[in-house]
């Protein structure tokens, strides 16, 4: 099989060649700037900067000699704009605060603090207030939240729709570029796309840190307590939204046609560790009708798979995201309450593919030793692999200081499980 075919058996639930492979295909299956230059050195490839592609968490562009080293399946076409509302454009060198000189947009624009940190600004205009914030000792930033004062019993939903709106020419330009250029140079990939407006109260977007002055409820306690207390509020928000984001799709699909086959549409999360940040009620009124009309467009207009990403203990909600259309789970975090991967693919996994999972990125990755980084990778593929509906990738994405050795030993543990034909 080539990639793509990989790709489209495991997410019809029928079984590949091999288990395919997503690193860098998106921001939430993405590689620390830090490790991407690692690898690169690892392997061989040309010494060059790493290209930041998404600032925010300080992702690395993984080009295609690494793919190629790393044997992915997917190549992905990120947002035209990065979460500080700047495009990635004239790239200039810029030097972290952990030493690493890498590259990133002539937009981005940082002010060092005192303590050695630094702050970021949206759409890089130094004049308006920093959006971000990335610690001394920090590998990312951290959104600064930024709301004004609001009157609770005056409340505009005008203002939590202020970064919504009709997709323009030049970003249509954009998408039909990269999607040519990744269907045409992407060596047989399968492609994953994003289009921005589809989240619905996804909390890493709700503060905005790509608007200069946002508007509305923009902290994140705030927009937390409204799911339960300003539910009308809310439903205005997410109506309006939708009508936004299905006019848009309907733009971008006559642009990019058959040349994605992955939509990425939500980085909603809606599990802890432990528990959830609603109850399934709340999902059920609040979110599942509307992520519905975005799905059931997408599968009536178009060939593409729906991808959603909850961190968590989300178990009691899987059955309500394919209630909602969504044929994508990500990222699979197996290490959280209920959520046994067993029982996971034993109850879901003919109705969703889980894509992610394959190991644990918050303690054996970065903690453990290569064995036991293999012998997790193994485990993890045996139990998600029968049967299709399962593409590779980690617990999130790949952080900083995450030691080479280990992330060799699961990329040999992940070619030495399909070697041995699962």
């Amino acid at each position: 099989m080539i990639s793509q075919e990989r790709i489209l058996a495991a997410l019809n639930h029928t079984q590949p060649d091999r288990v395919p492979v997503d690193f860098g295909g998106t921001t939430v299956t993405g590689i620390h700037v830090s490790c991407v230059a690692e690898l690169r050195r690892h392997f061989g490839l040309e010494p060059h900067l790493v290209k930041a592609y998404e600032p925010y968490q300080m992702l690395g562009l993984i080009e295609g000699d690494l793919r190629d080293a790393l044997g992915l399946d997917v190549i992905g076409v990120s947002s035209p704009t990065t979460m500080f509302g700047f495009e990635n454009v004239d790239w200039k060198p810029w030097r972290a605060p952990w030493g690493q000189t890498v590259l990133v947009s002539e937009h981005f624009q940082t002010r060092a603090d005192p303590d050695g940190g630094c702050t970021v600004f949206p759409e890089g205009d130094t004049s308006a207030p920093p959006s971000g914030r990335m610690p001394a000792s920090g590998y990312f930033f951290d959104t600064i939240i930024r709301q004004e004062p609001i009157d609770e019993s005056a409340l505009d939903p005008a203002d939590n729709l202020e970064e919504f709106g009709l997709i323009n020419d030049h970003t249509l330009d954009y998408y039909r570029l990269e999607t040519e250029s990744a269907r045409t140079c992407g060596g047989q990939r399968a492609v994953v796309a994003g289009l921005g407006g589809l989240a619905l109260g996804d909390i890493a977007l709700v503060p905005a840190p790509f608007l200069k002055h946002p508007k509305g409820i923009r902290d994140v306690a705030e927009w937390y307590m409204a799911t339960a207390i300003h539910q009308d509020y809310i439903h205005q928000v997410f109506d309006r939204q939708v009508e936004i984001a299905i006019q848009n799709l309907e733009r971008f699909a006559a642009v990019v046609a058959d040349r994605i086959d992955v939509l990425f549409v939500c980085g909603t999360d809606f599990g802890t560790q432990t528990s959830s940040f609603c109850s399934v009620r709340t999902f059920e009124g609040l979110y599942l009708p509307y992520y519905k009309r975005i799905n059931d467009w997408v599968h009536a207009h178009t060939g593409w798979k729906t991808f959603k990403h909850s961190c968590g203990a989300v178990e009691s909600f899987i059955s309500r995201f394919i209630d909602a259309g969504f044929d994508i789970l990500n990222p699979v975090q197996y290490t959280a309450a209920n959520m046994n991967p067993r029982r996971l693919k034993e109850k879901y996994g003919d109705r969703i593919t889980f894509w992610g999972g394959g190991i644990d990125t918050q303690k054996t990755l970065p903690f453990g030793t290569p064995e036991e980084v293999r012998k997790e990778v193994l485990q993890q593929c045996e139990i998600f692999s029968p049967d299709g509906g399962f593409v590779y990738s980690t617990v999130h994405n790949i952080q900083a200081r995450t030691p080479i050795p280990n992330l060799i030993a699961m990329f040999d543990a992940i070619r030495e499980f399909n070697q041995a034909g699962g």
